[in-house]
């Protein structure tokens, strides 16, 4: 039996707006699929506004991506503090992230590798704030997950490098710094292996029920870090030598 999407869309767009959590979706708006899970993000899509970016990310180098829309009040440029009342839980994720400089229509599409890269402005650092709509992060079923934007509380992207073909991802250096601390510092790191792929996959498939990827939108690739949760006062950088690096601090 379908369920109410736009119940379950009203449901964590209420616990978003009000900080109110919720301990699961009720019986009859929970999403039982991935096409419900993805309805229930694009109600939510045009219940808050323009898409402004994305989240899109794999468990593993030949899975399905998965992707999240992102809304222009959750993403922050070179922005270097936020406050701990944004937040529920602080996941924090070092991340790539590529703006793009033209629009990529479904309807002109399939696109090739090249053809996404060549659409491709500039390429950033980028930190990523995993949170959560529900009470405890990560204890619903994955399908909820889905909905609730796959658990993205705040983006957070540093400047923008122009001349980024000369980098490859895949290879990339990264270096996460938690209040002076380093907790990873290796190459590479994302469990999707290439990102490329990923935007190519957001292109073609993920990004079509919402009009397709955008010139100005933000698209961040998932962790390279794998998500440390930590507490507030704290202190976020995250380096990619060669790429740069972004600072955050939630106080």
């Amino acid at each position: 039996m379908p369920i109410d999407i736009d119940a379950a869309a009203r449901a964590l767009v209420d616990a978003r707006r009000t900080g109110t959590r919720l301990d699961a979706l009720p019986e009859g708006v929970r999403p039982g699929s991935e096409a419900e899970a993805y309805a229930v993000q694009d109600a939510i899509a045009k219940t808050l506004g323009p898409v402004a970016g994305w989240k899109v990310g794999a468990p593993g180098p030949t899975a399905t991506p998965a992707r999240a829309f992102l809304h222009a009040d959750t993403i922050f440029v070179e922005t270097d503090e936020l406050p701990a009342s944004l937040f529920h839980v602080i996941g924090a994720e070092a991340e790539i992230a590529y703006r793009f400089g033209r629009d990529l229509p479904p309807e002109a599409g399939p696109y090739d590798r090249e053809a996404v890269l060549a659409a491709v402005a500039t390429m950033h650092p980028a930190i990523e704030i995993a949170d959560t709509r529900f009470t405890v992060f990560g204890a619903v079923d994955a399908h909820s997950q889905r909905a609730d934007q796959q658990n993205h509380g705040v983006l957070v992207i540093g400047p923008g490098l122009t001349d980024w073909r000369s980098l490859a991802p895949m290879t990339q250096p990264v270096r996460l710094t938690i209040d002076g601390s380093v907790l990873h510092d290796h190459i590479g790191g994302n469990s999707a292996v290439d990102p490329v792929r990923l935007l190519v996959w957001l292109a073609n498939e993920g990004a079509r029920s919402l009009g397709g990827i955008k010139a100005g939108q933000v698209v961040t690739t998932g962790s390279c870090t794998g998500t440390d949760f930590v507490t507030a006062p704290t202190r976020i950088v995250a380096e990619f030598p060669g790429l740069g690096s972004v600072a955050l601090a939630i106080a």
